[in-house]
């Protein structure tokens, strides 16, 4: 029997910042107030999250440039990892590098192959101020490190080179979400 509610459960779907918005592309601030709207914040995020049938998001994906980011997320052994992070640092990887498919709810639709390590920890706090030290492996590895990276105003194709790159900007382009979004091909 539970005795917490269920993350999201009480809070709005945000609309989702895409390719192109502006607070994808700059670092986020710091997080200072540990007050309700922070709660609400994460609160909202995993609600959006789960919505768009995702397994991470960053605060800057529903356009609050703060250092924020909730993950529900299976590793290659099929063990879930829920929860949030305030203020995450990615403090310690391993020297395997693998490249495998990675998408993004910001660019709906499209993957590429993305070089990740195999390995991550992420250190940070909770909405209370409460460290918390996050260590994933495989799959969810490459979540930690995705989420971090937007905080940082990076998007997973800035890690592709040559014509994965190439094919991941021509079908952006060509998304029915970019139409009328002349920063897409910018990008």
């Amino acid at each position: 029997m539970r005795n917490r509610p269920i993350p999201g459960s009480s809070g709005l779907v945000r609309a989702m910042s895409l390719l192109g918005d502006p607070v994808l592309h700059a670092p986020c601030e710091t997080v200072t107030d540990f007050g309700p709207s922070l709660k609400r914040l994460v609160e909202d995020m995993f609600a959006t999250m789960y919505a768009a049938n995702g397994v991470g998001l960053a605060a800057n994906q529903v356009g609050v440039g703060l250092r924020v980011f909730v993950f529900d997320c299976p590793d290659d052994e099929d063990v879930r990892h829920l929860g949030h992070v305030v203020n995450p640092r990615l403090v310690e990887t391993d020297d395997v590098v693998v490249r495998g498919p990675e998408g993004c709810l910001s660019l709906p639709g499209i993957e590429g192959g993305t070089p990740r390590f195999d390995r991550a920890v992420v250190e940070g706090v909770t909405t209370d101020g409460a460290p918390v030290r996050i260590e994933g492996t495989g799959f969810f590895a490459r979540c930690l490190q995705h989420e971090c990276d937007h905080l940082e105003g990076t998007v997973y194709v800035d890690h592709l080179t040559g014509w994965r790159h190439a094919k991941a900007m021509r079908a952006a382009r060509k998304a029915p979400w970019a139409r009328g979004r002349e920063a897409v091909g910018g990008v």
